[in-house]
């Protein structure tokens, strides 16, 4: 998951700097007034995204097995400790039955 994420962030930075050559060469459009820096971060981000998910689709689908297996994990557990505090709430049940006041 860690390697996709910085995957994913070095062609953001990647397209961040192509943004910024092409804004300071005036081949691209400046932003308007002092919006300039988010005009490129935006930009970045709209080239970046569609690079990514096609770039990137074996470590998306990596990661996302990984996510997975996390979530199935802790769904066992989840139940196993659900069914073991069941146990205990009938055997305590049990023993108090058992008993007379």
């Amino acid at each position: 998951m860690l390697r996709y994420t910085l995957m994913r962030l070095g062609i953001f930075v990647g397209c961040l700097g192509v943004v910024w050559g092409l804004v300071y060469a005036g081949l691209a459009p400046r932003g308007l007034g002092a919006s300039n820096g988010m005009w490129m971060v935006f930009l970045a981000l709209v080239i970046s995204a569609p690079i990514s998910f096609v770039a990137l689709r074996k470590e998306r689908d990596k990661a996302s097995v990984q996510i997975v297996q996390r979530v199935d994990r802790a769904k066992a557990n989840l139940e196993a400790n659900r069914t073991q505090e069941d146990d205990a709430v009938d055997a305590a049940a049990l023993a108090h039955d058992g008993k007379t006041p």
